[in-house]
């Protein structure tokens, strides 16, 4: 018996991957899950645990680079409207983790809700967002968090409260294999004010940023508060740096953009030629915020 048989009509096999991530690069999935409801999640966890099956989490995708020879486990990627359901009570929302970050954002502004509008032009979704701790320097998102929803390890359901969640740099002790939903609390105000807010930040980001059509991904963690990954990059004459068909972007150099062709091994190879020239240079060891499978 194949480990899961009886699913095909949500499990597949030998998925490509490359459509699945910004990078657009990568090789295939053995496995690929997009289930539909919190029962078939449990099924194809148990029966990847089973048959010793690795599994991974896909949300949008802008966070990972998929190895050229592809990913030897079960992804599962939370898409349907069981895991992005929105509920607005006041001021206080309840997302699904499979929501797109963006989404949200427009969704809180045009409802007069302050706060999350600090995140526009932050890609992924809210379980990303949420586990990394995603932020600007004019806020992050686990400040507004009440509670998340999450699967532990033996496949029960938790809630956890604020006090037993801590939110630090790009980083949170949301360390469950899935995060199925979050409470946010935010302000009110008016939604034109927010609204502005929330485009101003967008135009300043877009200014700064590679091109949306470019297939590409912010690859370090800035080493500290007021030390900026893509300063040292820059400083270090990395921008504009090829390996193959990977470019450090020459607009934003936390930044690496794939070019037609390019493999995934070309990212990599300039990854460690950055991460070796600002070592030299500065002693800082840059941490990747960008996931390799």
């Amino acid at each position: 018996m194949r480990p899961f048989d009886g699913l095909q009509d949500f499990v597949r096999t030998d998925v490509p991957m490359a459509p699945h991530v910004w990078f657009r690069l990568g090789g295939h999935a053995r496995f690929f899950a997009k289930p539909r409801s919190l029962d078939e999640l449990l099924t194809a966890l148990r029966r990847a645990r089973e048959s010793s099956i690795a599994c991974r989490i896909l949300g949008g995708g802008s966070n990972v680079l998929v190895r050229d020879e592809g990913v030897d486990a079960l992804v599962i990627q939370l898409e349907s409207p069981f895991f992005s359901d929105v509920k607005f009570e006041s001021n206080v929302i309840t997302v699904g983790t499979a929501v797109p970050l963006t989404a949200l954002i427009s969704q809180t502004a045009r409802a007069g809700l302050a706060g999350l509008e600090a995140l526009t032009g932050i890609p992924g979704t809210v379980g990303g967002a949420l586990r990394g701790n995603a932020g600007s320097r004019q806020g992050s998102i686990g400040q507004y968090v009440r509670r998340a929803t999450v699967l532990d390890a033996a496949n029960e359901v938790h809630v956890r409260e604020r006090d037993d969640i801590t939110f630090a740099d790009r980083s949170s002790n949301l360390d469950e294999p899935v995060l199925l939903s979050a409470e946010f609390e935010l302000a009110p105000e008016d939604p034109e004010a927010v609204v502005r807010r929330m485009r101003r930040i967008w135009i300043i980001k877009k200014e700064s940023q590679p091109y949306g059509h470019q297939s590409s991904g912010c690859i370090f963690k800035n080493p500290a508060p007021d030390v900026s990954a893509g300063a040292l990059i820059d400083q270090a004459g990395m921008k504009g740096a090829r390996c193959g068909g990977a470019e450090v972007s020459d607009r934003h150099a936390n930044f690496i953009v794939a070019q037609p062709g390019a493999k995934s091994d070309d990212v990599l190879r300039l990854i460690d030629q950055i991460q070796q020239r600002v070592w030299q240079q500065f002693g800082y060891d840059l941490e990747l915020q960008i996931q390799v499978w």
